[in-house]
């Protein structure tokens, strides 16, 4: 099978490639910046069809990563970086799929739970969820993530792709052991002592363990039934006193200092991101992929986060690095 990843650089891009190259699948990443890698890279400018849309030839599977962190400060010019880098990317690729010859017979889209409206009191799932945007006395920025997964999936949406399937991945937080993610973030806090709760702790983390990622995406590649949005998350979300908590207990401490919102906002700051990271009530369900008979690996987060934590420590135990 070939798989094309486009902007497929970053985090999940590299544990997609990964997997399915150690399957034995012909992988193909477009990014921005080629670099040497066991998979084969193509350059692209993430904007306009180019030489690469040659790689679309006869792909069974695109998969679009491609979009600016949106771990930074929402400045005007960072706002238009992550707006336009999802926004352009999506039409390209869908103007290079509909005009390929041989088309890929699935395309795989990057989308975010972010989409799914602030809230404590039902889950949000793909028949009821509430779209967001509307929250009363929510941020402003917190309007502007909604603005751009909505963009960003009115772009995928509008792709004319008759022979094409489709299907939009609204992805929680992948947690991985691997440096430069959230997770690595998040056990950063916990083991200097500030891995307390975050405001009142009320607000629902959803997240994912990145072995469930990659067999959810293999998931939706064998299932042609599937079109549509898929929340990609684990199934059971928690408050994220409680996250926090179970995290502490997988690392081997018993405290961790809160922070109160106003810390967290000085923090960002200082940090140059958003506090809507770790604030907003994400309280995402996987019913699709759960009624079509996908069996989550690591759906506990108490035990995902200890699996979590011993790969991380093996990791840095094999380079050296002091893990305690």
């Amino acid at each position: 099978m070939k798989l094309v990843l486009a902007g497929g650089s970053g985090q999940l891009g590299t544990l997609l490639a990964r997997a399915f190259s150690a399957d034995g699948h012909d992988v193909v990443v477009l990014s921005r910046s080629p670099a040497r890698a066991p998979w084969r890279t193509v350059a692209w400018d993430a904007r306009s069809v180019g030489a690469w849309a040659a790689e679309l030839e006869g792909a069974d599977v695109v998969i679009n990563l491609a979009g600016r962190s949106v771990n930074c400060r929402y400045t005007d010019r960072n706002r238009r970086q992550i707006m336009d880098s999802r926004v352009h990317a999506t039409r390209a690729i869908g103007q290079a799929v509909q005009h390929a010859t041989r088309p890929p017979r699935l395309w795989l889209q990057m989308s975010t739970a972010t989409i799914y409206s602030h809230r404590y009191d039902a889950p949000n799932h793909e028949h009821t969820g509430i779209i967001g945007g509307s929250e009363p006395d929510a941020p402003e920025t917190w309007q502007f993530s909604i603005d751009v997964a909505r963009s960003w999936e009115d772009a995928f949406d509008g792709a004319s792709t008759p022979r094409t399937r489709k299907v939009g991945m609204r992805a929680a937080m992948v947690m991985s052991p691997d440096p430069g993610g959230v997770f690595a973030v998040l056990l950063r806090l916990v083991r200097f002592g500030l891995g307390g709760r975050a405001g009142d702790g009320r607000q629902y983390v959803s997240w994912i363990h990145d072995e469930d990622f990659v067999a959810a995406v293999r998931w939706l590649i064998a299932h042609e039934e599937i079109t549509g949005p898929v929340n990609v998350a684990s199934p059971e979300p928690l408050p994220n006193a409680e996250f926090m908590r179970a995290l502490r207990q997988a690392w081997g401490i018993s405290f961790g200092l809160p922070a109160m919102p106003w810390m967290l906002e000085l923090g960002a700051a200082a940090l140059r991101t958003e506090t809507e990271l770790v604030l907003k009530s994400r309280r995402v369900v996987p019913a699709r992929l759960l009624g079509s008979g996908f069996v989550f690996s690591h759906p506990h987060w108490p035990e995902a986060s200890r699996d979590l934590v011993r790969r991380w420590r093996e990791q840095r135990s094999g380079t050296g690095v002091r893990v305690g």
